[in-house]
Protein backbone atom coordinates (compact mmCIF):
# COMPACT_ATOMS: atom_id res chain seq x y z
CA UNK A 1 0.00 0.00 0.00
CA UNK A 2 3.07 2.30 -0.23
CA UNK A 3 1.78 2.93 -3.68
CA UNK A 4 -1.55 4.57 -2.11
CA UNK A 5 0.23 6.22 1.10
CA UNK A 6 2.41 8.38 -1.55
CA UNK A 7 -0.43 8.91 -3.42
CA UNK A 8 -2.74 10.26 -0.33
CA UNK A 9 0.14 12.62 1.09
CA UNK A 10 0.65 13.90 -3.08
CA UNK A 11 -2.75 14.70 -3.98
CA UNK A 12 -2.82 16.68 -0.08
CA UNK A 13 0.22 18.98 -0.88
CA UNK A 14 -1.21 19.38 -4.65
CA UNK A 15 -4.74 19.82 -4.26
CA UNK A 16 -5.30 20.13 -0.33
CA UNK A 17 -8.45 22.92 -0.66
CA UNK A 18 -9.95 20.28 -3.08
CA UNK A 19 -13.09 18.67 -1.72
CA UNK A 20 -11.94 14.56 -0.97
CA UNK A 21 -15.25 12.89 0.83
CA UNK A 22 -18.22 13.78 1.99
CA UNK A 23 -21.55 12.34 3.66
CA UNK A 24 -24.59 13.44 4.74
CA UNK A 25 -23.20 14.82 8.21
CA UNK A 26 -19.58 16.33 6.87
CA UNK A 27 -17.20 17.46 4.41
CA UNK A 28 -13.58 16.90 4.48
CA UNK A 29 -10.35 18.69 2.33
CA UNK A 30 -7.73 16.83 0.85
CA UNK A 31 -5.46 18.37 3.42
CA UNK A 32 -7.66 17.58 6.27
CA UNK A 33 -8.45 13.82 4.63
CA UNK A 34 -5.22 13.07 4.66
CA UNK A 35 -4.33 14.21 7.78
CA UNK A 36 -6.96 11.96 9.30
CA UNK A 37 -5.79 9.03 7.51
CA UNK A 38 -1.96 9.16 8.14
CA UNK A 39 -2.44 10.19 12.06
CA UNK A 40 -5.28 6.91 12.51
CA UNK A 41 -2.79 4.76 10.64
CA UNK A 42 -0.18 5.55 13.23
CA UNK A 43 -2.13 5.47 15.87
CA UNK A 44 -2.88 1.67 15.13
CA UNK A 45 0.35 0.44 14.68
CA UNK A 46 0.43 -1.43 17.74
CA UNK A 47 -3.33 -2.28 17.78
CA UNK A 48 -4.25 -6.07 17.10
CA UNK A 49 -3.70 -7.20 13.61
CA UNK A 50 -7.39 -7.93 12.61
CA UNK A 51 -9.54 -5.03 13.02
CA UNK A 52 -13.37 -5.00 12.55
CA UNK A 53 -15.51 -1.60 11.01
CA UNK A 54 -18.69 -1.31 12.22
CA UNK A 55 -20.40 1.95 10.91
CA UNK A 56 -22.71 3.39 8.14
CA UNK A 57 -21.40 4.60 4.97
CA UNK A 58 -19.65 8.01 4.85
CA UNK A 59 -16.22 9.84 5.48
CA UNK A 60 -15.67 7.69 8.95
CA UNK A 61 -15.25 4.48 7.37
CA UNK A 62 -13.13 5.94 4.18
CA UNK A 63 -10.41 6.85 7.27
CA UNK A 64 -10.62 3.96 8.83
CA UNK A 65 -10.43 1.36 5.97
CA UNK A 66 -7.43 3.61 4.49
CA UNK A 67 -5.88 3.78 7.62
CA UNK A 68 -5.99 0.40 8.36
CA UNK A 69 -4.67 -0.47 5.31
CA UNK A 70 -1.49 2.29 5.84
CA UNK A 71 -1.06 0.69 8.77
CA UNK A 72 -0.75 -3.02 6.98
CA UNK A 73 -4.05 -4.72 9.32
CA UNK A 74 -6.73 -7.33 8.52
CA UNK A 75 -10.09 -5.74 8.23
CA UNK A 76 -13.38 -7.53 8.82
CA UNK A 77 -16.33 -5.15 7.16
CA UNK A 78 -19.11 -5.64 10.06
CA UNK A 79 -22.02 -5.18 8.00
CA UNK A 80 -25.00 -2.99 9.93
CA UNK A 81 -27.39 -4.91 8.09
CA UNK A 82 -26.00 -8.53 9.97
CA UNK A 83 -28.38 -10.02 12.92
CA UNK A 84 -26.61 -9.74 16.16
CA UNK A 85 -25.81 -13.73 15.88
CA UNK A 86 -24.57 -13.26 12.41
CA UNK A 87 -22.09 -10.19 13.79
CA UNK A 88 -20.89 -12.03 16.79
CA UNK A 89 -20.15 -15.24 14.46
CA UNK A 90 -17.79 -12.48 12.24
CA UNK A 91 -16.17 -11.25 15.03
CA UNK A 92 -15.08 -14.68 16.76
CA UNK A 93 -14.69 -16.43 13.19
CA UNK A 94 -12.04 -13.89 12.42
CA UNK A 95 -10.57 -13.31 15.36
CA UNK A 96 -11.44 -9.59 15.60
CA UNK A 97 -9.36 -7.83 18.06
CA UNK A 98 -10.51 -3.84 17.52
CA UNK A 99 -13.86 -2.90 16.50
CA UNK A 100 -13.94 0.90 15.41
CA UNK A 101 -17.07 1.95 15.16
CA UNK A 102 -18.89 5.41 14.98
CA UNK A 103 -21.59 7.46 17.87
CA UNK A 104 -24.40 5.71 15.25
CA UNK A 105 -23.57 2.81 15.55
CA UNK A 106 -22.35 2.29 19.07
CA UNK A 107 -25.71 1.25 20.36
CA UNK A 108 -26.29 -1.32 17.98
CA UNK A 109 -22.84 -2.84 18.55
CA UNK A 110 -23.49 -2.80 22.10
CA UNK A 111 -26.62 -4.54 21.88
CA UNK A 112 -25.06 -7.02 20.04
CA UNK A 113 -22.40 -7.63 22.63
CA UNK A 114 -19.43 -6.16 20.99
CA UNK A 115 -17.15 -4.32 22.50
CA UNK A 116 -16.05 -1.09 20.31
CA UNK A 117 -13.81 1.68 20.33
CA UNK A 118 -14.99 5.27 18.13
CA UNK A 119 -13.02 5.87 15.01
CA UNK A 120 -12.06 9.11 16.15
CA UNK A 121 -8.87 7.65 18.36
CA UNK A 122 -6.62 9.95 20.04
CA UNK A 123 -4.38 11.96 17.30
CA UNK A 124 -0.59 10.59 17.33
CA UNK A 125 1.71 12.51 15.41
CA UNK A 126 2.22 11.11 12.11
CA UNK A 127 5.22 13.16 10.29
CA UNK A 128 7.35 10.31 10.75
CA UNK A 129 4.65 7.15 9.89
CA UNK A 130 5.87 4.81 7.58
CA UNK A 131 3.18 2.81 5.28
CA UNK A 132 3.26 -1.07 6.38
CA UNK A 133 2.86 -3.42 4.07
CA UNK A 134 1.00 -6.98 4.82
CA UNK A 135 -3.01 -5.26 4.53
CA UNK A 136 -5.60 -7.62 3.42
CA UNK A 137 -8.80 -8.32 4.48
CA UNK A 138 -11.64 -10.83 5.49
CA UNK A 139 -15.26 -10.52 3.39
CA UNK A 140 -18.27 -11.63 4.93
CA UNK A 141 -20.98 -12.59 3.21
CA UNK A 142 -24.35 -13.16 4.77
CA UNK A 143 -24.91 -16.29 2.42
CA UNK A 144 -27.59 -18.44 1.56
CA UNK A 145 -28.14 -20.51 4.75
CA UNK A 146 -26.96 -17.34 7.30
CA UNK A 147 -24.04 -18.32 8.14
CA UNK A 148 -21.76 -15.74 7.35
CA UNK A 149 -18.14 -17.33 5.78
CA UNK A 150 -15.09 -15.67 5.67
CA UNK A 151 -13.03 -14.97 2.24
CA UNK A 152 -9.27 -14.05 2.59
CA UNK A 153 -7.66 -11.37 0.43
CA UNK A 154 -4.03 -11.33 2.12
CA UNK A 155 -1.76 -11.27 -0.69
CA UNK A 156 -2.17 -8.11 -2.49
CA UNK A 157 -5.55 -8.99 -4.11
CA UNK A 158 -6.80 -5.38 -3.37
CA UNK A 159 -4.08 -3.34 -4.34
CA UNK A 160 -4.31 -5.57 -7.90
CA UNK A 161 -7.97 -5.47 -8.38
CA UNK A 162 -8.03 -1.16 -7.15
CA UNK A 163 -5.53 -0.44 -10.47
CA UNK A 164 -6.97 -3.02 -12.86
CA UNK A 165 -9.91 -1.65 -12.29
CA UNK A 166 -9.26 2.19 -12.54
CA UNK A 167 -7.66 1.83 -15.84
CA UNK A 168 -10.71 -0.71 -17.09
CA UNK A 169 -12.85 2.15 -16.16
CA UNK A 170 -11.12 4.55 -17.51
CA UNK A 171 -11.30 6.18 -13.51
CA UNK A 172 -9.40 10.12 -13.30
CA UNK A 173 -9.05 12.44 -10.83
CA UNK A 174 -11.86 14.38 -12.30
CA UNK A 175 -14.23 11.99 -11.47
CA UNK A 176 -16.95 11.98 -8.62
CA UNK A 177 -18.42 8.78 -7.23
CA UNK A 178 -21.38 8.69 -5.98
CA UNK A 179 -21.61 5.81 -3.10
CA UNK A 180 -24.83 3.96 -2.96
CA UNK A 181 -23.89 0.56 -2.13
CA UNK A 182 -23.05 -0.37 1.56
CA UNK A 183 -19.20 -0.28 1.86
CA UNK A 184 -19.48 -3.58 3.66
CA UNK A 185 -19.51 -4.64 -0.29
CA UNK A 186 -15.87 -5.71 -1.80
CA UNK A 187 -16.61 -4.11 -4.81
CA UNK A 188 -18.04 -0.65 -2.71
CA UNK A 189 -14.83 -0.84 -0.94
CA UNK A 190 -12.59 -1.13 -4.20
CA UNK A 191 -14.89 1.85 -6.06
CA UNK A 192 -15.58 4.27 -3.33
CA UNK A 193 -12.87 4.36 -0.86
CA UNK A 194 -9.36 2.66 -2.92
CA UNK A 195 -9.64 4.04 -6.76
CA UNK A 196 -10.55 7.38 -5.39
CA UNK A 197 -8.30 7.28 -3.41
CA UNK A 198 -5.02 6.74 -5.65
CA UNK A 199 -6.45 8.80 -7.99
CA UNK A 200 -6.97 12.10 -6.17
CA UNK A 201 -10.83 11.77 -7.18
CA UNK A 202 -13.79 12.96 -5.22
CA UNK A 203 -16.65 11.02 -3.24
CA UNK A 204 -19.53 11.53 -1.71
CA UNK A 205 -20.88 8.44 0.58
CA UNK A 206 -24.92 8.87 1.09
CA UNK A 207 -25.27 7.46 3.88
CA UNK A 208 -28.81 7.08 4.84
CA UNK A 209 -29.60 5.67 1.54
CA UNK A 210 -26.69 3.14 1.47
CA UNK A 211 -28.35 2.32 5.19
CA UNK A 212 -31.51 1.95 3.62
CA UNK A 213 -30.52 -0.06 0.57
CA UNK A 214 -28.43 -2.44 2.61
CA UNK A 215 -32.05 -3.09 3.69
CA UNK A 216 -33.98 -3.80 0.77
CA UNK A 217 -34.81 -0.15 0.75
CA UNK A 218 -34.16 2.43 -3.00
CA UNK A 219 -36.36 4.97 -2.06
CA UNK A 220 -34.26 8.43 -2.89
CA UNK A 221 -31.71 6.77 -5.12
CA UNK A 222 -32.79 9.05 -8.57
CA UNK A 223 -33.46 11.97 -6.03
CA UNK A 224 -29.85 11.38 -4.89
CA UNK A 225 -28.11 11.39 -8.24
CA UNK A 226 -29.99 14.42 -9.80
CA UNK A 227 -28.56 16.24 -6.35
CA UNK A 228 -24.87 15.56 -6.31
CA UNK A 229 -24.18 14.64 -10.45
CA UNK A 230 -22.19 12.21 -9.77
CA UNK A 231 -19.65 10.77 -12.79
CA UNK A 232 -19.64 7.39 -11.51
CA UNK A 233 -21.19 4.86 -9.22
CA UNK A 234 -21.73 1.15 -8.74
CA UNK A 235 -25.39 0.08 -8.37
CA UNK A 236 -27.06 -4.17 -8.36
CA UNK A 237 -29.46 -4.57 -11.02
CA UNK A 238 -32.28 -4.48 -8.49
CA UNK A 239 -31.17 -0.88 -7.68
CA UNK A 240 -31.10 -0.32 -11.69
CA UNK A 241 -34.21 -1.39 -12.31
CA UNK A 242 -35.85 0.77 -9.38
CA UNK A 243 -34.32 3.89 -11.47
CA UNK A 244 -35.04 3.13 -14.75
CA UNK A 245 -38.66 2.76 -13.52
CA UNK A 246 -38.64 5.89 -11.41
CA UNK A 247 -37.11 7.78 -14.40
CA UNK A 248 -39.90 6.05 -16.94
CA UNK A 249 -42.64 7.00 -13.98
CA UNK A 250 -42.37 10.75 -14.18
CA UNK A 251 -40.93 11.10 -17.49
CA UNK A 252 -37.03 12.13 -16.41
CA UNK A 253 -33.74 11.07 -17.32
CA UNK A 254 -30.49 10.54 -15.75
CA UNK A 255 -28.26 13.41 -14.98
CA UNK A 256 -25.93 13.78 -18.49
CA UNK A 257 -22.95 13.87 -16.15
CA UNK A 258 -22.26 10.11 -15.54
CA UNK A 259 -20.39 8.65 -17.89
CA UNK A 260 -19.89 5.30 -16.05
CA UNK A 261 -22.23 3.46 -13.79
CA UNK A 262 -21.16 -0.28 -13.19
CA UNK A 263 -24.04 -2.67 -12.89
CA UNK A 264 -22.76 -6.53 -11.30
CA UNK A 265 -23.73 -8.27 -7.96
CA UNK A 266 -26.06 -10.89 -10.48
CA UNK A 267 -27.32 -11.34 -13.67
CA UNK A 268 -28.85 -8.15 -15.46
CA UNK A 269 -32.12 -8.28 -17.71
CA UNK A 270 -30.78 -7.13 -21.34
CA UNK A 271 -34.53 -5.29 -20.97
CA UNK A 272 -33.55 -3.36 -17.52
CA UNK A 273 -30.06 -2.47 -19.06
CA UNK A 274 -31.60 -1.44 -22.55
CA UNK A 275 -34.03 1.12 -20.75
CA UNK A 276 -31.31 2.12 -18.49
CA UNK A 277 -29.35 3.45 -21.69
CA UNK A 278 -32.54 4.64 -23.39
CA UNK A 279 -33.27 6.86 -19.96
CA UNK A 280 -29.32 8.05 -20.20
CA UNK A 281 -27.97 5.91 -17.49
CA UNK A 282 -24.26 3.99 -19.18
CA UNK A 283 -24.62 1.69 -17.69
CA UNK A 284 -21.45 -0.88 -17.93
CA UNK A 285 -22.45 -4.70 -16.85
CA UNK A 286 -19.44 -6.71 -15.48
CA UNK A 287 -19.00 -9.78 -13.36
CA UNK A 288 -17.06 -11.31 -10.45
CA UNK A 289 -17.58 -13.21 -7.22
CA UNK A 290 -15.82 -12.49 -3.09
CA UNK A 291 -13.42 -15.61 -4.31
CA UNK A 292 -12.01 -13.42 -6.96
CA UNK A 293 -11.72 -10.06 -5.12
CA UNK A 294 -15.35 -9.47 -6.89
CA UNK A 295 -14.16 -7.94 -10.80
CA UNK A 296 -13.59 -11.24 -13.17
CA UNK A 297 -14.54 -8.75 -16.32
CA UNK A 298 -16.32 -6.10 -16.96
CA UNK A 299 -17.49 -3.77 -20.03
CA UNK A 300 -15.08 -1.21 -21.07
CA UNK A 301 -16.32 2.88 -21.51
CA UNK A 302 -17.69 2.34 -25.23
CA UNK A 303 -17.49 -1.58 -25.53
CA UNK A 304 -20.87 -2.63 -24.15
CA UNK A 305 -22.54 -5.74 -25.94
CA UNK A 306 -25.34 -6.44 -24.39
CA UNK A 307 -25.99 -9.72 -22.94
CA UNK A 308 -22.41 -9.65 -22.18
CA UNK A 309 -20.34 -8.70 -18.91
CA UNK A 310 -17.49 -7.19 -21.08
CA UNK A 311 -14.04 -8.85 -21.18
CA UNK A 312 -11.89 -9.93 -18.19
CA UNK A 313 -9.61 -7.86 -16.76
CA UNK A 314 -6.17 -7.37 -18.41
CA UNK A 315 -3.86 -10.05 -16.53
CA UNK A 316 -6.68 -12.12 -15.30
CA UNK A 317 -6.64 -15.72 -17.32
CA UNK A 318 -10.43 -16.49 -17.48
CA UNK A 319 -11.05 -20.22 -19.44
CA UNK A 320 -14.22 -21.99 -19.95
CA UNK A 321 -13.86 -25.51 -18.75
CA UNK A 322 -16.78 -27.69 -19.39
CA UNK A 323 -19.27 -24.98 -19.77
CA UNK A 324 -17.64 -23.64 -15.89
CA UNK A 325 -15.88 -20.38 -15.81
CA UNK A 326 -12.29 -20.99 -14.32
CA UNK A 327 -10.28 -17.98 -13.23
CA UNK A 328 -6.66 -17.60 -12.42
CA UNK A 329 -4.59 -14.76 -11.60
CA UNK A 330 -3.47 -12.07 -8.79
CA UNK A 331 -7.44 -11.84 -7.63
CA UNK A 332 -8.13 -15.69 -6.58
CA UNK A 333 -8.53 -15.29 -2.74
CA UNK A 334 -5.96 -16.86 -0.11
CA UNK A 335 -8.89 -19.52 1.12
CA UNK A 336 -11.66 -19.77 3.27
CA UNK A 337 -11.12 -18.56 6.91
CA UNK A 338 -9.87 -21.47 9.14
CA UNK A 339 -9.41 -23.81 5.77
CA UNK A 340 -6.66 -24.63 3.13
CA UNK A 341 -5.34 -22.33 1.05
CA UNK A 342 -7.86 -21.84 -2.10
CA UNK A 343 -7.31 -24.28 -5.26
CA UNK A 344 -5.79 -22.17 -8.40
CA UNK A 345 -6.75 -22.07 -10.87
CA UNK A 346 -10.36 -21.49 -9.06
CA UNK A 347 -13.35 -23.06 -10.27
CA UNK A 348 -16.08 -20.51 -10.06
CA UNK A 349 -19.39 -22.76 -10.15
CA UNK A 350 -20.46 -20.79 -13.13
CA UNK A 351 -21.66 -21.44 -16.32
CA UNK A 352 -20.71 -19.44 -19.23
CA UNK A 353 -19.12 -18.52 -22.81
CA UNK A 354 -16.69 -16.29 -24.60
CA UNK A 355 -18.01 -14.71 -28.55
CA UNK A 356 -15.54 -14.80 -31.42
CA UNK A 357 -14.36 -11.36 -29.29
CA UNK A 358 -13.55 -12.41 -26.05
CA UNK A 359 -17.11 -11.01 -24.98
CA UNK A 360 -17.99 -13.15 -21.44
CA UNK A 361 -21.26 -14.02 -20.98
CA UNK A 362 -22.66 -15.89 -17.70
CA UNK A 363 -25.59 -18.29 -17.83
CA UNK A 364 -25.79 -19.65 -13.74
CA UNK A 365 -24.76 -21.91 -11.34
CA UNK A 366 -23.78 -25.22 -12.22
CA UNK A 367 -25.54 -26.64 -9.10
CA UNK A 368 -29.01 -24.46 -9.77
CA UNK A 369 -29.72 -26.23 -13.00
CA UNK A 370 -32.79 -27.89 -13.54
CA UNK A 371 -33.29 -31.18 -14.77
CA UNK A 372 -36.66 -31.80 -16.44
CA UNK A 373 -38.55 -35.09 -16.76
CA UNK A 374 -38.27 -34.79 -19.94
CA UNK A 375 -34.85 -34.41 -19.48
CA UNK A 376 -34.08 -30.83 -20.75
CA UNK A 377 -31.63 -28.89 -18.97
CA UNK A 378 -32.68 -25.44 -18.02
CA UNK A 379 -30.72 -22.39 -15.82
CA UNK A 380 -33.28 -21.09 -13.67
CA UNK A 381 -30.90 -17.49 -13.62
CA UNK A 382 -31.37 -17.56 -17.58
CA UNK A 383 -35.01 -17.36 -16.96
CA UNK A 384 -35.30 -15.89 -13.77
CA UNK A 385 -33.39 -12.55 -15.10
CA UNK A 386 -35.56 -12.20 -17.96
CA UNK A 387 -38.95 -12.15 -15.73
CA UNK A 388 -36.62 -9.80 -13.88
CA UNK A 389 -36.63 -7.28 -16.39
CA UNK A 390 -40.36 -6.35 -15.79
CA UNK A 391 -40.25 -3.62 -12.91
CA UNK A 392 -43.07 -5.22 -11.48
CA UNK A 393 -41.63 -8.13 -9.87
CA UNK A 394 -39.20 -8.01 -7.12
CA UNK A 395 -38.25 -11.10 -6.93
CA UNK A 396 -38.38 -14.62 -9.45
CA UNK A 397 -36.84 -17.83 -8.56
CA UNK A 398 -37.60 -20.62 -10.77
CA UNK A 399 -38.20 -24.26 -10.00
CA UNK A 400 -39.23 -27.75 -11.23
CA UNK A 401 -36.41 -30.39 -10.86
CA UNK A 402 -37.49 -33.43 -12.40
CA UNK A 403 -41.04 -32.17 -13.22
CA UNK A 404 -42.56 -32.16 -16.68
CA UNK A 405 -42.21 -28.65 -16.61
CA UNK A 406 -41.20 -25.63 -14.60
CA UNK A 407 -42.86 -23.22 -11.70
CA UNK A 408 -41.84 -19.86 -11.20
CA UNK A 409 -42.85 -17.87 -7.72
CA UNK A 410 -42.69 -14.16 -8.16
CA UNK A 411 -42.48 -11.50 -5.26
CA UNK A 412 -43.95 -8.52 -6.40
CA UNK A 413 -42.00 -4.95 -6.14
CA UNK A 414 -42.54 -1.89 -4.67
CA UNK A 415 -43.46 -0.43 -7.98
CA UNK A 416 -45.62 -3.53 -9.06
CA UNK A 417 -47.39 -4.82 -5.74
CA UNK A 418 -50.55 -2.61 -6.85
CA UNK A 419 -51.11 -4.49 -10.00
CA UNK A 420 -50.44 -7.88 -8.99
CA UNK A 421 -53.09 -7.34 -6.29
CA UNK A 422 -55.17 -6.73 -8.87
CA UNK A 423 -54.19 -8.70 -11.67
CA UNK A 424 -56.21 -11.78 -12.71
CA UNK A 425 -54.44 -14.86 -13.64
CA UNK A 426 -54.27 -14.69 -17.11
CA UNK A 427 -52.82 -11.58 -16.79
CA UNK A 428 -49.87 -12.99 -14.55
CA UNK A 429 -49.45 -15.79 -16.58
CA UNK A 430 -49.16 -13.55 -19.74
CA UNK A 431 -46.45 -11.30 -17.77
CA UNK A 432 -44.47 -14.38 -17.72
CA UNK A 433 -44.69 -15.83 -21.13
CA UNK A 434 -43.98 -12.15 -22.58
CA UNK A 435 -40.94 -12.24 -20.69
CA UNK A 436 -39.57 -15.37 -21.64
CA UNK A 437 -40.61 -14.78 -25.62
CA UNK A 438 -37.20 -15.40 -26.24
CA UNK A 439 -36.45 -18.63 -24.51
CA UNK A 440 -37.55 -22.21 -25.71
CA UNK A 441 -40.69 -23.38 -25.09
CA UNK A 442 -39.81 -26.14 -22.65
CA UNK A 443 -37.93 -23.40 -20.28
CA UNK A 444 -41.21 -20.76 -19.66
CA UNK A 445 -42.80 -21.36 -16.49
CA UNK A 446 -46.30 -22.85 -16.80
CA UNK A 447 -47.23 -22.46 -13.31
CA UNK A 448 -47.22 -18.96 -11.62
CA UNK A 449 -47.08 -18.59 -7.98
CA UNK A 450 -47.17 -15.01 -6.58
CA UNK A 451 -46.38 -14.52 -2.74
CA UNK A 452 -45.99 -11.05 -0.98
CA UNK A 453 -42.67 -10.03 0.53
CA UNK A 454 -44.28 -10.37 4.07
CA UNK A 455 -45.78 -13.72 3.41
CA UNK A 456 -42.22 -15.30 1.85
CA UNK A 457 -39.87 -14.03 4.89
CA UNK A 458 -42.13 -15.61 7.11
CA UNK A 459 -41.95 -18.63 5.10
CA UNK A 460 -38.20 -18.60 5.13
CA UNK A 461 -38.33 -18.33 1.31
CA UNK A 462 -35.47 -15.29 1.27
CA UNK A 463 -31.64 -15.55 2.97
CA UNK A 464 -30.98 -12.62 4.91
CA UNK A 465 -29.72 -10.76 1.90
CA UNK A 466 -32.70 -11.15 -0.29
CA UNK A 467 -31.75 -13.70 -2.37
CA UNK A 468 -33.79 -17.01 -3.44
CA UNK A 469 -33.44 -20.22 -1.07
CA UNK A 470 -33.74 -22.53 -3.87
CA UNK A 471 -34.80 -25.18 -1.84
CA UNK A 472 -37.25 -23.94 0.26
CA UNK A 473 -38.78 -22.47 -2.84
CA UNK A 474 -39.39 -26.04 -4.18
CA UNK A 475 -40.45 -27.48 -1.33
CA UNK A 476 -42.94 -24.28 -0.50
CA UNK A 477 -44.13 -24.67 -4.36
CA UNK A 478 -44.98 -28.32 -4.56
CA UNK A 479 -46.49 -27.75 -1.26
CA UNK A 480 -48.89 -25.11 -2.37
CA UNK A 481 -49.39 -27.09 -5.35
CA UNK A 482 -50.36 -30.61 -3.60
CA UNK A 483 -52.79 -28.31 -1.15
CA UNK A 484 -54.85 -26.27 -3.85
CA UNK A 485 -54.52 -30.03 -6.41
CA UNK A 486 -54.01 -27.78 -9.47
CA UNK A 487 -51.06 -25.83 -11.33
CA UNK A 488 -50.36 -23.28 -8.85
CA UNK A 489 -51.45 -20.20 -10.79
CA UNK A 490 -52.47 -21.79 -14.18
CA UNK A 491 -50.95 -22.20 -17.38
CA UNK A 492 -48.73 -19.12 -18.89
CA UNK A 493 -49.56 -19.57 -22.26
CA UNK A 494 -46.74 -18.92 -24.96
CA UNK A 495 -47.62 -15.51 -27.18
Amino acid sequence: MQTLSEAIRRRALQAGDAIAVSDDAQTLNWRNFAARVLDMAASLQDSPRVIGLFAPNGTDWAVAQLACALAGKLVAPLPTFFSPQQLAHVVRDASVGLVLTTPETMPQATASGIAAELIERPPVRSDSFACVEGFGQIIYTSGSTGQPKGVRHESGQIAWSMTALANATQASVDDFYLSVLPLPLLLETICAVFIPALLGAKVHYATGLAERVGRGDARGLTTAFEEHRPTSSVVVPQLLKHWTAELSATGRTAPSSLRFVAVGGAPVSTRVADDAWRLGIPAYEGYGLSECCSVVAVARPGERRAGTVGRPLDGLSVKIDDNEIVVDGPTVMDGYLGQTGAARPWRTGDIGSFDADGFLSVRGRKDSMLVTAFGRNVSPEWIETMILGDARVGVCAVVGYGEPSLSALLIPSAEGAAWFARAREHDISDLVAGACVDAPDYACPRAVLVVPFDEAARAGLLSPNGRPRRAQISDFVKARSRATDAPVSGTAARR
